[in-house]
């Protein structure tokens, strides 16, 4: 990248490209943003966002701009939305949340609508979940989840219901896990995770269960396991090579999920390892 960074975002656009925005350098927040062409693996600087931020979320909506919303930039939570359009390399305001909120989750739905939920500003924990219209550019509430939390993980299951796992809640380090059902706007209690976890990845596998790995509760962790959608138990498997937390798991063409990075102690990791369903190691 062209600015050292971390708790940035880094989004797949539809010509190919991947948008880095905002986080942290250690001094300040940033606007900046960056566009990498993976064909060349040249970096190009593109126009700034409205707001320096970090530990925000950039999602990809279906007629191909990125939402980003909340996050902090140093002095303030933001509840500030705003979208990149990639035709154009411009950004522009969108409606703000109802809640200045970081370290939360949006997930895209089936029916086109983001759900933003959880995360925290410094004296709150959230329960709280809204929606996004990208038609409309409006926010609007939708019910709380069970429980509060921030750091936590959410996953569109193939019934396209949204699993939520783990974080961190008023009470401490959460295993506990819940379905949203945007037909009926209702959230469920499913079953708790084998280990309480934030900072962690859920990643959906090519046979429907969702892979957990690593994240943070006191120590760090290389632990992981699999939820089952059709029954809502969890099963512990192998362990990573690494304990890790805020690292990446991403699920590769061939079904195999690759995990890089993360943090584990006193440094950063630059070491990888693949996770193989068919294995389950």
């Amino acid at each position: 990248m062209n600015i050292a960074r971390e708790y940035h975002t880094a989004s797949i656009l539809e010509n190919g490209k991947v948008l880095v925005t905002g986080g942290y350098t250690g001094s300040s927040y940033l606007r900046n943003a960056e566009l990498y062409n993976p064909t060349t693996g040249n970096r190009t600087i593109t126009r700034n966002m409205s707001n320096g931020r970090q530990e925000h979320t950039a999602s990809i909506l279906g007629n191909g701009k990125i939402l980003v919303t909340g996050g902090y930039d140093g002095s303030s939570y933001l509840r500030s939305a705003e979208l990149y359009d990639p035709t154009t390399n411009n950004w522009t305001i969108t409606g703000k949340m109802s809640v200045a909120r970081t370290e939360h989750t949006a997930s895209v739905l089936e029916n086109g609508k983001v759900l933003v939920i959880g995360g925290w500003n410094d004296s709150s924990y959230f329960n709280s979940a809204e929606l996004y219209n990208p038609t409309t550019g409006n926010w609007t509430i939708t019910k709380n989840m069970i429980n509060a939390r921030k750091g936590h993980t959410a996953s569109i299951l193939g019934n396209g219901k949204v699993l939520v796992t783990g974080g961190q809640g008023s009470s401490g380090y959460l295993k506990s896990a819940e379905l949203y059902d945007p037909t009926t706007s209702n959230w469920t209690a499913t079953g708790n995770m084998n280990v309480k976890r934030q900072y962690h990845t859920a990643s959906v596998l090519g046979n429907g269960k969702v892979l957990v790995t690593g994240g943070y509760v006191g120590t760090y962790l290389s632990s992981a396991e699999l939820y089952d959608p059709t029954t809502g138990n969890w099963t512990g498997i192998e362990n990573m090579s690494n304990a890790r937390q805020g690292h990446t798991a991403s699920v590769l063409d061939n079904g195999k999920v690759l995990v890089t990075g993360g943090w584990n102690t006193s440094y950063y990791l630059n070491c990888a390892e693949l996770y193989d369903p068919i294995t389950s190691s």
